[in-house]
């Protein structure tokens, strides 16, 4: 059964061995002043408890939640950089673009990520800083 009571924060989940999706994580980190975000592997503890198997099992999406709603893809990557605020809420003008023409996007960086951008051989390591920002 998948527990669906989830911290009150924002949550990023990315797979954790993707290069891409990591410098993605470094740059919400340092991008996101308020500290709104929070973030888990796809591999991880936190993942396997709160979302359902066919989201734990396709890495080749990001996944996030906010209180009730969960999107993936395109959808997820707008809506977390609209929720950093201030100049980020712009990011909101792609949800004009029909969704099945950015997720095309996406799937075709999604299929070449890892031998454009490298796969880590483990999940990331949150620094000391950093470590109050990650789920198990």
């Amino acid at each position: 059964m998948v527990d669906r009571s989830l911290p009150p924060t924002p949550i990023v989940f990315f797979d954790g061995v993707c290069g891409l999706c990591n410098a993605f994580v470094d740059r919400l980190i340092r991008w996101d002043r308020h500290r709104v975000l929070r973030y888990a592997t796809l591999q991880g503890t936190t993942a396997k408890a709160h979302l359902p198997t066919d989201r734990i099992t396709d890495l080749s999406t990001i996944v996030y939640v906010d209180g009730e709603r969960t999107w993936t893809r395109s959808g997820a990557a707008i809506r977390i950089l609209m929720r950093l605020g201030g100049g980020w809420r712009l990011a909101g003008i792609f949800l004009l673009v029909p969704g099945f023409l950015r997720n095309a996007i996406y799937a075709l960086v999604a299929r070449s990520r890892y031998r454009w951008f490298g796969r880590l051989d483990s999940c990331r390591l949150p620094s000391a800083e950093e470590r109050s920002l990650f789920l198990p």
